[in-house]
C-alpha cells in the first residue's frame, strides 16, 4: 500500500519510544515462538486484527483459534517478524492511547538455513495503556504495493 509521508505535530519522548519498541519486541518474540496464548495476551480482551486479505479477528479467543488453525504452516521453519520506522502519535485527549504506524518484514528460515522473505506490510496499531501495561486494541495490516504509475515522461 502506498502511504503518504507525513510529519508529526508532536515528538514523543525517548522513554515512550523505547517502551513501544520493547512492547513490540516482546509481542513478536511470543508469536515467533508460537506462544499463541502469550501473543493474544498482548491484545485487549476485545482486541481486533484486520489482515491484509480482509479477514478480521475480534477478541483473544478468535485470535487464538485462527492462529491454531495456521500452525501447520509453521512446521519446520523459524519465523521472525522485523519492525521498523515506527511513527508514534499520542492521542491529545487521552495520553494512554497511542496510534502507531510501522513497516514490517517477515522472514522464514528452514532447517537448511535458507531464508524466505515474505511481502512487506505497513501496519497501523492502536495501543492502549491498561493498569500500566501497553496492549494492542486494534491492528490493521496493509500489504505494500507499488504506487500507481504516473504519466509517461515527455
Amino acid at each position: 500500500m502506498s502511504q503518504p509521508v507525513g510529519t508529526l505535530p508532536h515528538q514523543v519522548t525517548g522513554d515512550l519510544y523505547a517502551e513501544v519498541q520493547t512492547f513490540y519486541a516482546r509481542q513478536m518474540r511470543r508469536v515467533d515462538a508460537l506462544d499463541i496464548e502469550g501473543f493474544a495476551d498482548t491484545f485487549t480482551e476485545d482486541g481486533e486484527v484486520v489482515h491484509a486479505g480482509g479477514q478480521r479477528q475480534r477478541g483473544r479467543a478468535e485470535m487464538v483459534a485462527g492462529m491454531r488453525a495456521n500452525l501447520p504452516r509453521y512446521r519446520d521453519i523459524a519465523v521472525r517478524h522485523w519492525f521498523g520506522h515506527l511513527i508514534i502519535e499520542v492521542d491529545p485527549a487521552d495520553a494512554d492511547r497511542l496510534q502507531v504506524s510501522y513497516y514490517t518484514l517477515v522472514t522464514q528460515t528452514d532447517r537448511e538455513g535458507r531464508v524466505n522473505f515474505q511481502p512487506t506490510f505497513t501496519v497501523e496499531d492502536e495501543l492502549v495503556r491498561r493498569d500500566g501495561r501497553l496492549l494492542t486494541r486494534s491492528r490493521v495490516i496493509h500489504r505494500d504495493t507499488p504506487a500507481p504509475a504516473g504519466p509517461p515522461a515527455a
